[in-house]
């Protein structure tokens, strides 16, 4: 191989490693709940990335390796700081906005608290699978766990997921019955 395809080699997989950062951080955000937090661990997987292009076997596996990345730097915060509860939750503001979005801002809200309680473990293989439609095969590499635990986490966790978002449907039809006199 001649040095200059080795140098545009290098320069595509650079271009693809920037385009895959949408990606990772909907992943990074479903794992932690936290924008700030989520676009750090964004940003130290590329810089990993970038880092290491050299040590990319198959070029094809490109997301697989660098969602490898992101669990692993994951790990490591939740190494580096225990998870806590915050007392100061924030909370979605109260003010309408435009009628449109205000239906699909709530089921947003609803799903992103339902997906925020459950375990961290389970919400890893739910991003995965469901937000970015990987693979089994490709969620137990990236984890490093075998495919039957991935299976398992992602069915206890949609079942979770629906009982969740079912018991809060439940919980304020009042709410509901209000919003549908408004429009």
């Amino acid at each position: 191989m001649s040095l200059i395809s080795r140098i545009c080699s290098a320069s595509n997989m650079r271009k693809k490693v920037a385009g895959s950062r949408t990606r990772l951080f909907r992943v990074a955000l479903a794992w932690c709940g936290d924008q700030m937090l989520a676009d750090d661990l964004v940003q130290e997987t590329m810089g990993l990335a970038l880092q290491k292009i050299h040590q990319l076997r198959d070029p094809e596996r490109l997301n697989a390796w660098l969602y490898s990345i992101l669990n692993n730097c994951w790990k490591q915060h939740l190494r580096r700081y225990r998870p806590h509860e915050d007392l100061d939750d924030e909370r979605a503001s109260e003010e309408p906005g435009p009628e449109i979005n205000v239906g699909q801002m709530e089921v947003v809200a609803r799903v992103r608290c339902a997906v925020a309680e459950l375990p961290v473990e389970q919400r890893r293989v739910l991003a995965l699978v469901d937000l970015e439609g990987s693979t089994y095969g490709e969620v137990a590499e990236i984890l490093e766990i075998p495919i039957g635990t991935v299976m398992s986490r992602l069915h206890r966790a949609r079942k979770s997921l629906f009982a969740l978002l079912d018991n809060s449907s439940q919980e304020s039809p009042q709410q509901t019955a209000a919003l549908r006199r408004v429009k």
